[in-house]
């Protein structure tokens, strides 16, 4: 039976007005809501890199794919395998810290994390947090004590490792067997 898990989608699209909005309405239209979104542009100004994750079954996730295809303003889709890709998010955190005592503990707690300090004031510091859901998570909660006052998360980037890219042509073939059943 397939089983419903958060899937990574990565998409290549046209850097332009509306396409951002027609592949949003694609899932909403199909009743799926996105977990996580993040776009910026490539290496190439053209081209935009859409990282989406949904909550979806395998088959839901391959009908999904094919829908997005179909846009003329996409370019390639790929469904990331949680085992060979790397997954990260940016989260930052501004914690009340009006003592010197507190600040000095917000420091331990983001050195642990190995989070930078992007800002500090004489009530409060800011972090930055680059990693995956559970690092994200588990320094909030600790954080949490002192008293949260702003936080923000950018939503999740995700890229293959190794060799594999989104774009089928670059690949080496065989560095990763991925099985018969990967879409």
């Amino acid at each position: 039976m397939n089983q419903i898990t958060r899937r990574t989608l990565a998409v290549l699209v046209d850097n332009e007005a509306g396409v951002l909005s027609r592949v949003v309405r694609l899932f909403s239209g199909k009743g799926y809501n996105i977990e996580s979104l993040a776009v910026g542009t490539t290496d190439d100004p053209k081209v935009s890199r859409i990282t989406i994750e949904v909550l979806a079954d395998e088959k839901q996730t391959h009908l999904l794919s094919n829908q997005l295809r179909k846009l003329i303003c996409v370019h390639s889709v790929k469904t990331l395998q949680p085992d060979h890709s790397i997954r990260r998010e940016l989260v930052l955190i501004k914690v009340l810290a009006q003592t010197s005592e507190t600040r000095n503990e917000v420091i331990q707690i983001a050195n642990i994390f190995r989070a930078s300090i992007i800002d500090v004031s004489i009530s409060s510091i800011t972090l930055a947090v680059i990693g995956d859901e559970s690092k994200a998570e588990a320094i909030q909660n600790l954080l949490k004590e002192f008293g949260i006052l702003e936080l923000v998360r950018t939503g999740m980037v995700a890229l293959e490792r190794g060799q594999y890219t989104i774009d089928e042509q670059t690949k080496e073939k065989g560095e990763f067997d991925y099985g018969k059943n990967v879409l």
